[in-house]
């Protein structure tokens, strides 16, 4: 029994969205088969698959039920978390998904999940990705600051679910800790964050996250241990979409 986590898997079996110029190229050509392939190989029934967050491209469940069929019919486990393109769920509808898809999904906004002795927890999360002004070197000289402070409101409504999510794991007597977010946990202006404090606040011992497209986002967040905590990104096009294995 393996715990496996993925990204970004951007599904689009029945909407007609234009993918943006970073979910184009080599890597995103029939990357569908690919997950599909791979997961077949490496996944078994007693395995678990955290998907962090963008699974569909549909506006609503109608548009988004071919995507979530398609996940459904994964091999193992399946745990997904919310992505800021998923305008499928509504995170207030959460216990309504969790009903309607009962043994097949599991939906993470608030609650937790077990493996073995660890509760898995997480949320979207939020980082500020400007815009940002650069010069002739590259170097991030200014940013929006009206934007920045709208993004400080999000990140604050995200840390109060990621933090529900913590207390109703303790409050089951859990003491070991999995953490996912779709966001990095940190922007490009950041080393630490209220994401990474409360990480550390409860004892996490791994972070997992997505969001970052392309060579040139690969890097924007923590990678590698940080504090005692281990951070690794999990965007399909970064991991060539090989479900990455969090732990056995």
């Amino acid at each position: 029994m393996s715990l496996y986590a993925i990204g970004d898997l951007h599904l689009h079996f029945q909407s007609e969205l234009k993918a943006p110029g970073q979910l184009r190229g080599r890597v995103w050509k029939n990357h569908e088969q690919k997950f599909r392939d791979y997961c077949a190989k490496l996944l078994s029934p007693e395995d678990t698959l955290v998907l962090v967050g963008d699974h569909s491209w549909g506006k609503n469940l109608v548009q988004a039920e071919a995507d979530l069929q398609y996940i459904c019919d994964l091999p193992g486990r399946k745990i997904l978390t919310r992505g800021n393109h998923d305008m499928f769920w509504d995170a207030k509808k959460t216990k309504a998904l969790n009903e309607q898809f009962a043994g097949k999904l599991e939906f993470l906004q608030g609650n937790y999940y077990s493996y073995r002795d660890y509760a898995l927890v997480g949320t979207k999360g939020f980082t500020f990705e400007g815009p940002f002004w650069i010069d002739r070197r590259g170097r991030i000289v200014d940013w929006d600051e009206e934007a920045e402070e709208h993004a400080k409101k999000i990140v604050l409504r995200e840390l109060t679910r990621l933090r529900a999510s913590f207390e109703a794991a303790r409050k089951d007597g859990y003491q070991k800790f999995i953490m996912f977010l779709h966001y990095p946990p940190t922007s490009i202006l950041e080393r630490e964050s209220g994401f990474t404090k409360m990480a550390e606040e409860y004892g996490a011992e791994q972070v997992i996250y997505a969001h970052s497209h392309g060579e040139s986002r690969f890097h924007d967040s923590i990678e590698g241990m940080y504090k005692g905590i281990l951070y690794t990104l999990v965007s399909g096009d970064f991991r060539k979409w090989h479900p990455y294995k969090v732990m056995d």
